[in-house]
């Protein structure tokens, strides 16, 4: 399993849950092999972008959770309805499905 950054990202892009990812997992949103070095910029754009959780690195560990100022990420088995699209986006964005 593992977790998924879901819609209220959009548009916020902060990186404190990459900070605390242990084995950075944690990219994008225009890089699917970085650590969102570009959302750190000063004066970065993040209107329509967020960040992913790769399904295939990701170890279900928990620790990017509380760290999600806007309440974006959920373990994927618990992905409100509203965001479920939120799963196949994080899966696209590096290429797998789910």
């Amino acid at each position: 399993m593992t977790y998924i950054i879901a819609d209220p990202c959009v548009g916020t892009c902060d990186t404190a849950c990459v900070e605390v990812c242990p084995v950075d997992c944690i990219h994008g949103p225009d890089d699917p092999e970085g650590s969102g070095e570009e959302a750190k910029a000063s004066g970065y754009d993040a209107t329509n972008k967020q960040l992913y959780i790769n399904p295939e690195e990701c170890i279900d560990c928990g620790a990017c959770e509380p760290e999600c100022p806007v309440d974006a990420i959920y373990d994927e088995d618990e992905v409100p309805d509203e965001y479920e699209t939120s799963i196949d986006k994080n899966y696209s964005f590096f290429g797998q499905e789910r």
